[in-house]
């Protein structure tokens, strides 16, 4: 049987092909490359002067240029990043054969965090100026990405407790058993564990006054900025919540947070943040019920921002036998501040505001409870009869419940736009985790690299679809950010967006 045979490996070329011969024209690594020269590095903040003594040091545009790669290849390991540098020839091509160690690969990741964020929104412009953001309709969400650290070293005051707990019935154990025994080697071996147990007890006590002095609600060894977080029901990890803006047009995202907290207080934060990016307001945002908070629809509402956030269902504690009698069926009269049940009662409010946990509410009931037919229907309480709590935000909430019911194919859309960079970011490239360790503003870097990636790699292939070849549309791309507009562009968006920046 015939078989291709492979060439002789000693055997020497005639004609030896240069690294600029062994890359396609229409590679990926070009891209990055023409892309990387046509920013400003200094002007974003990438270090670009050193005095120290020793070697010289690597421009950050070769560090920049092999993260992007690396990022793009689903490579992020510093390590595994310096192995690349020697066997692959795009690297070889790209960083004209130089090859970094790990820890300045590494260095260069943790000391440019600001600077990466600049870069995203270098993307960002490249994006908009080939018209791939339309800043019509926008969706909102985020994904916990797993921390490197560990449950095992996440304490609440709980948890703490419990170790002191079991800690103290240890040493009273050994105790007791100190004083029975009589043999010489027995205590030196029963005095080594209480030694142990003692230096253990005061390890806890010690991350106790942390936690106290911190005000936290739980505190991480490991990776201090992370927290134990819900993923999906009741799968719970140390992560980092990362909150992303994507634009409806292209599913492109324009924005990211990097947070260790959850959804309820993050939607007007992203707003602003938004409204600062595309430079206006009237774009209508979705999100899902997580973001379903008032205090975040009257931000929105200052903003002048049009938002459809899906509205969560009633809780098992607030409805009624009936659902026939829930609150929501209770007609509200603003000119006299008071409700009409089904009914026909009127429900009163003493005017008093009371404080619940974020918010202050009214309390409206009547006396007409007592004697009305229906009374089981409506409420199980034995003595005030029905009570409707209404917030001082109830107006925002009441006025998103319309929008949504008036545009519930809108809303649906929300899915699809969101959600398609997560499933490319974490089921594709199996980016589920921050691989960065200690500090959120470290962990930002990484997220920040991860989106850089994706949204060079959108764009390209929004371009190949939109050409005829792939060589046109990496034609197009290179002649674009080759172009001295768009550095000017990216400067003076980057420059009118410090708050933003500023924010990481």
């Amino acid at each position: 049987m015939k078989f291709i045979l492979g060439k002789d490996r000693r055997q020497t070329c005639l004609f030896p092909i240069s690294l600029e011969d062994s890359i396609e024209m229409d590679n990926s690594a070009r891209a990055i490359d023409q892309f990387v020269d046509s920013l400003n590095l200094a002007e974003l903040g990438f270090r670009s002067v050193y005095t120290e003594n020793g070697p010289p040091a690597y421009h950050p545009a070769i560090l920049l240029k092999l993260y992007i790669y690396g990022y793009m290849n689903r490579v992020r390991s510093s390590r595994q990043l310096e192995k690349e540098c020697r066997r692959n020839i795009e690297v070889m091509w790209l960083l004209e054969s130089l090859a970094p160690d790990h820890n300045t690969i590494s260095n260069f990741r943790k000391d440019n965090t600001k600077a990466i964020k600049k870069v995203f929104f270098a993307t960002v412009q490249i994006a908009r100026n080939f018209g791939l953001i339309g800043a019509t309709l926008i969706a909102g969400d985020s994904t916990k990405l797993r921390a490197q650290n560990s449950k095992k070293n996440n304490f609440n005051q709980k948890k703490i407790q419990r170790h002191l707990d079991y800690i103290d019935n240890k040493l009273e154990q050994y105790n007791k058993a100190l004083e029975q025994s009589e043999r010489d080697d027995e205590k030196e071996e029963i005095t080594k564990d209480i030694d142990t147990h003692q230096g253990r007890r005061k390890q806890y006590e010690q991350l106790e006054k942390e936690l106290k002095e911190s005000g936290e609600t739980q505190i991480s060894t490991s990776d201090p900025d992370s927290k134990h977080l819900i993923i999906r029901n009741n799968i719970t990890e140390v992560a980092y919540c990362v909150q992303t803006t994507v634009d409806a047009k292209n599913n492109i995202p324009f924005d990211y947070l990097v947070t260790n907290k959850n959804d309820s207080k993050a939607m007007g934060q992203m707003l602003r943040r938004a409204k600062t990016i595309l430079g206006t307001n009237t774009f209508t945002a979705l999100y899902d019920k997580g973001y379903h908070t008032g205090s975040e629809f009257r931000t929105a509402d200052n903003l002048g921002i049009e938002t459809l956030v899906a509205i969560p269902g009633i809780g098992r504690a607030s409805q009624a036998p009936d659902p026939n009698y829930n609150s929501e069926h209770f007609k509200y009269n603003q000119e006299n501040d008071t409700y009409t049940c089904p009914q026909g009662n009127t429900l009163k409010s003493n005017g008093s505001t009371y404080k619940g946990r974020n918010y202050r509410f009214k309390q409206y009931k009547t006396n007409k409870c007592k004697t009305c037919p229906v009374r089981a229907l409506c409420t199980t309480s034995k003595v005030n009869g029905k009570v409707i709590q209404r917030s001082e935000f109830h107006q925002y909430i009441e006025a998103n419940a319309q929008r949504v019911l008036r545009s519930p194919d809108a809303y649906k859309k929300r899915q699809a736009i969101v959600e398609h960079p997560y499933g490319t970011i974490k089921r594709q490239w199996s980016f589920d985790h921050i691989i960065t360790k200690k500090t959120m503003q470290r962990a930002s870097a990484d997220v920040g690299l991860i989106f850089i990636a994706y949204n060079l790699t959108r764009i390209w292939n929004i371009l190949k679809e939109a050409n005829s070849s792939v060589f046109e549309a990496y034609t197009a791309f290179i002649t674009f950010v080759e172009s001295i507009l768009i550095r000017l562009e990216v400067c003076c968006e980057l420059k009118s967006k410090k708050q933003v920046v500023a924010h990481n």
